[in-house]
């Protein structure tokens, strides 16, 4: 099994080789592979130096499977050349998300429809994948009309960048800024860019791709999407109204049933889930489930999940594992 992780100097990147590494994926030949500024890097995986490569190199040497984390210019450039020599690209970009030729991946929900047909594979966006891993069991049972969602996203969505102005920010240090105000004790209601809708792309990326990753068109997402200042772990306040009625304890049995999900939900003791607890952890957590009073089969939940890892890294690897577990490349 020869691997390429593609963006291996990012942040995604060197948590792709952490869970690589963590969950013992049968590597026998590992390209690490970043823009040409960062060719001749020395990485460690599993206590090895490895050397950066650049992307011509890595294409020449035909590796089984690709994992991308290098944004969406690289992975529409080169994604394409690397399936051209039989590679099976896993692209954890927007690129190909919404491309109807390409399929939308969360391992625990959908993975069967994926095939050795399949070069490029699109791994969700991060607030997107803890969302449907919540709502794909309760779309199940309930059959979902209309989701209301709010989140709460730490800087490492946006990248090192970001990180370092919080951090500077924080010891009143002069810092590059990534975002157009200061995020330490702040809230900006801005996530990626405007559109000409008023919504941000994060934005329609959450009300778009679970009607793609669960094939149904029938509900209606709409979000609101906050960038906070927190190291790690994106967080969401969700609101959904089903056509069927339900029970509070039927929905945390399900939930507690639902792979990689983790209920965290006890009042009286003062669990919930927070992005404190969720870091370097690949579950999905929910707590906070209660009606909503003001609706009639309505639901309210609170959803938290590391979003470098079951949000980018873990879900990448996860669809990696099914092809192989599968002999799909």
């Amino acid at each position: 099994m020869k691997l390429a992780v593609v963006g291996a100097t990012g942040m995604v990147g060197e948590v792709m080789l952490k869970v690589l590494a963590e969950r013992n994926f049968p590597v026998t030949e590992l390209l690490l592979v970043a823009s040409e500024r960062s060719k001749g890097k020395i990485l460690q995986y599993k206590e090895r130096p490895y050397t950066v490569i650049g992307l011509q190199e890595a294409v020449e040497a035909k590796p089984d499977i690709a994992i991308f984390s290098a944004g969406g210019d690289t992975s529409l450039e080169w994604a394409p050349r690397f399936a051209e020599v039989g590679t099976t690209v896993i692209d954890n970009s927007s690129a190909w998300r919404m491309n109807p030729e390409i399929k939308l991946v969360v391992p625990e929900i959908n993975a069967n429809i994926l095939s050795k047909e399949d070069k490029i594979i699109a791994n969700p966006n991060c607030s997107t994948i803890q969302l449907v891993m919540v709502l794909a069991p309760l779309h199940k049972a309930y059959v979902m009309k209309r989701v209301v969602v709010s989140t709460y996203q730490s800087v490492s969505g946006t990248g090192i960048k970001a990180v370092q102005q919080m951090e500077n920010e924080m010891v009143g240090a002069k810092t590059e800024m990534a975002y157009p105000y200061p995020i330490h004790r702040n809230a900006l209601p801005h996530c990626d860019v405007f559109l000409e809708n008023g919504y941000t792309k994060e934005e329609m990326k959450l009300a778009m791709e679970p009607q793609k990753i669960l094939d149904d068109s029938s509900f209606a997402i709409t979000a609101t999407a906050v960038r906070i200042p927190t190291a790690g772990g994106h967080s969401e306040s969700v609101n959904v109204t089903f056509g069927k009625d339900f029970t509070l304890e039927a929905v945390r049995q399900l939930l507690r049933d639902t792979p990689g999900v983790v209920v965290q939900d006890n009042p009286d003791t003062n669990t919930y889930p927070m992005p404190l607890y969720a870091h370097d952890k690949d579950d999905v957590f929910v707590g906070r489930i209660r009606r909503d009073a003001s609706h009639p089969n309505t639901l309210n939940m609170w959803i938290v999940a590391d979003n470098l890892r079951k949000g980018a890294a873990t879900n990448a690897i996860q669809i990696a594992e099914y092809l192989v577990r599968k002999n799909l490349v």
